[in-house]
Protein backbone atom coordinates (compact mmCIF):
# COMPACT_ATOMS: atom_id res chain seq x y z
CA UNK A 1 0.00 0.00 0.00
CA UNK A 2 1.25 3.44 -0.85
CA UNK A 3 1.60 6.27 1.62
CA UNK A 4 2.68 4.14 4.57
CA UNK A 5 6.31 4.43 5.70
CA UNK A 6 6.15 1.30 7.74
CA UNK A 7 5.71 2.80 11.18
CA UNK A 8 2.15 1.51 11.43
CA UNK A 9 3.44 -2.01 10.79
CA UNK A 10 6.19 -1.69 13.37
CA UNK A 11 3.89 -0.23 15.96
CA UNK A 12 4.59 2.61 18.40
CA UNK A 13 7.91 1.11 19.51
CA UNK A 14 9.24 1.53 15.95
CA UNK A 15 9.00 5.30 16.31
CA UNK A 16 11.36 5.35 19.27
CA UNK A 17 14.23 3.80 17.35
CA UNK A 18 15.97 6.96 16.22
CA UNK A 19 18.42 6.42 13.42
CA UNK A 20 17.54 2.76 13.12
CA UNK A 21 18.14 3.00 9.40
CA UNK A 22 14.62 2.01 8.59
CA UNK A 23 13.48 5.60 7.96
CA UNK A 24 10.54 6.11 10.23
CA UNK A 25 11.72 7.95 13.30
CA UNK A 26 10.09 11.19 14.34
CA UNK A 27 13.33 13.16 14.00
CA UNK A 28 13.97 11.77 10.53
CA UNK A 29 10.46 12.65 9.36
CA UNK A 30 10.63 16.13 10.83
CA UNK A 31 13.70 16.91 8.79
CA UNK A 32 16.65 19.13 9.68
CA UNK A 33 14.51 22.23 10.13
CA UNK A 34 12.20 20.52 12.57
CA UNK A 35 9.26 21.97 10.64
CA UNK A 36 7.39 18.73 10.18
CA UNK A 37 7.47 17.53 6.61
CA UNK A 38 8.59 18.26 3.12
CA UNK A 39 7.16 21.76 3.00
CA UNK A 40 5.33 24.02 5.42
CA UNK A 41 2.06 22.26 4.45
CA UNK A 42 2.42 19.47 7.00
CA UNK A 43 2.79 15.75 6.77
CA UNK A 44 1.33 15.20 3.34
CA UNK A 45 0.61 11.56 2.71
CA UNK A 46 1.42 10.64 6.29
CA UNK A 47 -1.18 9.18 8.59
CA UNK A 48 -1.78 10.81 11.94
CA UNK A 49 -3.25 9.20 14.96
CA UNK A 50 -3.03 5.91 16.76
CA UNK A 51 -3.37 2.60 14.96
CA UNK A 52 -6.83 2.23 16.50
CA UNK A 53 -7.93 5.60 15.04
CA UNK A 54 -6.46 4.65 11.68
CA UNK A 55 -8.30 1.34 11.75
CA UNK A 56 -11.55 3.14 12.57
CA UNK A 57 -11.03 5.62 9.74
CA UNK A 58 -10.23 2.76 7.37
CA UNK A 59 -13.38 0.93 8.47
CA UNK A 60 -15.43 4.11 7.95
CA UNK A 61 -13.97 4.56 4.48
CA UNK A 62 -14.65 0.92 3.61
CA UNK A 63 -18.24 1.24 4.86
CA UNK A 64 -18.73 4.47 2.89
CA UNK A 65 -17.30 2.85 -0.21
CA UNK A 66 -19.51 -0.23 0.08
CA UNK A 67 -22.54 2.04 0.67
CA UNK A 68 -21.64 4.07 -2.43
CA UNK A 69 -21.35 0.84 -4.44
CA UNK A 70 -24.71 -0.35 -3.12
CA UNK A 71 -26.35 2.97 -4.03
CA UNK A 72 -24.77 2.86 -7.48
CA UNK A 73 -26.11 -0.66 -8.09
CA UNK A 74 -29.52 0.44 -6.86
CA UNK A 75 -29.48 3.47 -9.21
CA UNK A 76 -28.44 1.30 -12.15
CA UNK A 77 -31.21 -1.19 -11.37
CA UNK A 78 -33.74 1.63 -11.04
CA UNK A 79 -32.54 3.25 -14.30
CA UNK A 80 -32.88 -0.10 -16.09
CA UNK A 81 -36.42 -0.46 -14.78
CA UNK A 82 -37.23 3.09 -15.93
CA UNK A 83 -35.79 2.38 -19.38
CA UNK A 84 -37.99 -0.71 -19.70
CA UNK A 85 -41.04 1.25 -18.56
CA UNK A 86 -40.18 4.03 -21.02
CA UNK A 87 -39.91 1.55 -23.91
CA UNK A 88 -43.24 -0.04 -22.93
CA UNK A 89 -44.92 3.37 -22.76
CA UNK A 90 -43.47 4.36 -26.14
CA UNK A 91 -44.97 1.24 -27.71
CA UNK A 92 -48.30 1.85 -26.03
CA UNK A 93 -48.22 5.48 -27.18
CA UNK A 94 -47.64 4.37 -30.79
CA UNK A 95 -50.51 1.89 -30.54
CA UNK A 96 -52.84 4.55 -29.12
CA UNK A 97 -51.88 7.05 -31.83
CA UNK A 98 -52.58 4.43 -34.49
CA UNK A 99 -55.92 3.64 -32.90
CA UNK A 100 -56.75 7.35 -32.65
CA UNK A 101 -55.98 7.90 -36.34
CA UNK A 102 -58.14 4.91 -37.25
CA UNK A 103 -61.06 6.17 -35.16
CA UNK A 104 -60.66 9.67 -36.59
CA UNK A 105 -60.79 8.29 -40.14
CA UNK A 106 -63.86 6.25 -39.31
CA UNK A 107 -65.55 9.35 -37.89
CA UNK A 108 -64.70 11.37 -40.99
CA UNK A 109 -65.86 8.68 -43.39
CA UNK A 110 -68.95 7.91 -41.40
CA UNK A 111 -70.52 4.53 -40.80
CA UNK A 112 -70.61 3.81 -44.53
CA UNK A 113 -69.19 0.73 -46.16
CA UNK A 114 -65.48 0.07 -46.23
CA UNK A 115 -63.33 0.58 -49.31
CA UNK A 116 -63.68 -3.06 -50.37
CA UNK A 117 -67.49 -3.07 -50.20
CA UNK A 118 -69.76 -1.36 -52.74
CA UNK A 119 -73.07 0.02 -51.54
CA UNK A 120 -76.25 -1.60 -52.90
CA UNK A 121 -77.99 0.03 -55.85
CA UNK A 122 -80.86 1.30 -53.66
CA UNK A 123 -78.43 3.16 -51.40
CA UNK A 124 -76.64 4.64 -54.42
CA UNK A 125 -79.96 5.85 -55.81
CA UNK A 126 -80.93 7.41 -52.46
CA UNK A 127 -77.53 9.08 -52.24
CA UNK A 128 -77.84 10.43 -55.79
CA UNK A 129 -81.31 11.79 -55.00
CA UNK A 130 -80.01 13.48 -51.85
CA UNK A 131 -77.15 15.04 -53.81
CA UNK A 132 -79.59 16.31 -56.49
CA UNK A 133 -81.78 17.89 -53.81
CA UNK A 134 -78.74 19.53 -52.23
CA UNK A 135 -77.64 20.84 -55.65
CA UNK A 136 -81.10 22.31 -56.24
CA UNK A 137 -81.01 24.08 -52.86
CA UNK A 138 -77.55 25.50 -53.59
CA UNK A 139 -78.63 26.71 -57.05
CA UNK A 140 -81.64 28.45 -55.51
CA UNK A 141 -79.39 30.16 -52.95
CA UNK A 142 -77.12 31.25 -55.80
CA UNK A 143 -80.05 32.76 -57.73
CA UNK A 144 -81.22 34.67 -54.65
CA UNK A 145 -77.71 36.00 -54.08
CA UNK A 146 -77.50 37.16 -57.70
CA UNK A 147 -80.86 38.94 -57.42
CA UNK A 148 -79.63 40.63 -54.27
CA UNK A 149 -76.46 41.70 -56.09
CA UNK A 150 -78.54 43.16 -58.94
CA UNK A 151 -80.57 45.21 -56.46
CA UNK A 152 -77.40 46.39 -54.70
CA UNK A 153 -75.83 47.29 -58.05
CA UNK A 154 -78.87 49.28 -59.10
CA UNK A 155 -78.91 51.07 -55.74
CA UNK A 156 -75.16 51.85 -55.70
CA UNK A 157 -75.15 53.65 -59.00
CA UNK A 158 -72.04 54.56 -60.96
CA UNK A 159 -69.60 54.49 -58.01
CA UNK A 160 -69.30 50.66 -58.04
CA UNK A 161 -65.86 49.46 -59.10
CA UNK A 162 -65.19 48.07 -62.58
CA UNK A 163 -63.90 44.78 -61.21
CA UNK A 164 -67.08 44.14 -59.25
CA UNK A 165 -69.15 45.08 -62.32
CA UNK A 166 -67.31 42.63 -64.54
CA UNK A 167 -67.58 39.82 -62.00
CA UNK A 168 -71.27 40.53 -61.48
CA UNK A 169 -71.90 40.67 -65.24
CA UNK A 170 -70.24 37.26 -65.65
CA UNK A 171 -72.34 35.78 -62.84
CA UNK A 172 -75.54 37.25 -64.25
CA UNK A 173 -74.78 35.93 -67.73
CA UNK A 174 -74.07 32.45 -66.34
CA UNK A 175 -77.37 32.56 -64.46
CA UNK A 176 -79.34 33.59 -67.56
CA UNK A 177 -77.93 30.74 -69.67
CA UNK A 178 -79.82 27.43 -69.36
Amino acid sequence: RRGCNGWARRGPEGLGAVGSGRGGGAEELAGPSGGGGQEEGGWRGQSRGSPQQLAERYADLAASYSEALRQREEREWHNGRLRQENARLRLENRRLRRENRCLFRQTLLGPGPGPDQTPPAAERGEEAEALRAQLGRLQEKHRRALRHLRRCRAASGPEASDLEDRELDELLQEDEQP
